[in-house]
């Protein structure tokens, strides 16, 4: 059980890097929790409602985010840490995932980002 969850966590991190669903407010309530956290590679933090509004904002023509590298592991029942490196336009970031699953399904609770360097 816990193999197919980490699975399928992964692939909802892999969804979430795709344009289509950045640009799906939709999509993106159903995936973020609602007490959703981020420390973005400037530096920024984020919750829920920045992040919608920063999205929002995002080139539609924007590329999809290539995941590099995407490893996880069970922290806890029903509580999965993932860690991967993203490539948009040629910066690399270390990024750091926490889901968590809930009566709704998982969902992203925290997300940090590190800036690396360039590619």
């Amino acid at each position: 059980m816990r193999d197919t969850e980490l699975a399928d966590v992964m692939a909802l991190e892999r969804e979430l890097q795709t344009a289509s669903v950045r640009a799906d407010p939709s999509r993106l309530v159903e995936l973020l929790a609602p007490d959703f956290e981020e420390i973005g590679a400037s530096g920024r933090q984020w919750d829920i409602t920045s992040i919608l509004e920063m999205l929002a904002g995002e080139d539609e023509d924007m590329s999809d985010i290539e995941v590099h590298g995407l490893t996880g592991r069970v922290i806890a029942d029903g509580v999965i840490i993932l860690r991967w490196q993203s490539v948009r336009d040629e910066c690399r970031v270390n990024r750091t995932s926490l889901w968590q699953r809930r009566p709704e399904g998982w969902r992203l609770v925290h997300h940090q980002g590190t800036p690396v360097g360039w590619a």
